[in-house]
């Protein structure tokens, strides 16, 4: 399975110029704990940095910094790494432990944005798979007892 099938296809957004006050609102409008910070290239968005409410609270409130004049580009992590669609989930949760991300933006060839995955998804769908496993191993054993029961 590729994370293009499971990610989150609604991916909010903003860019790096807009004001650290625009991007909490859009992440309270949105009920979303991070922003997507892109550039536009030839009517692409291209995923430039992550800014989160954590980069918010701890690298603008708690400095006491005007989030009015802050831009996002000053409080956005330094680093973006992202995730092709065709990558497989396994493939992703490794990179994403290996750099110690949360989110991971998944772009398509050309490397445009096209969704974001978050641990919380992947736990939830590592989740379910599991609990498939589990109902795969009680009915095995049912089904052996009515073996058991029907054998001579």
């Amino acid at each position: 399975m590729s994370i293009g099938d499971v990610c989150n296809r609604e991916v909010v957004f903003t860019r790096k110029h807009e004001s650290v006050l625009s991007a909490a609102a859009l992440m309270r409008e949105h009920h979303v704990g991070s922003l997507v910070v892109v550039d536009e290239q030839g009517g692409k968005r291209i995923p430039v940095g992550i800014i989160t409410d954590r980069d918010v609270a701890v690298g603008v409130v708690a400095l006491g910094l005007d989030a009015d004049l802050t831009r996002v580009d000053d409080a956005m992590g330094p680093e973006i790494v992202c995730a092709r669609e065709d990558t497989g989930v396994a493939e992703c949760v490794a990179l994403m432990r290996q750099k110690g991300l949360r989110r991971l933006p998944v772009v398509d060839a050309s490397g445009a944005l096209i969704g974001l995955v978050a641990a919380d998804d992947l736990l939830e769908l590592l989740g379910e798979e599991i609990s498939g496993l589990a109902a795969i191993v009680a009915r095995e054993r049912t089904r052996e007892q009515v073996r058991r029961r029907a054998a001579p």
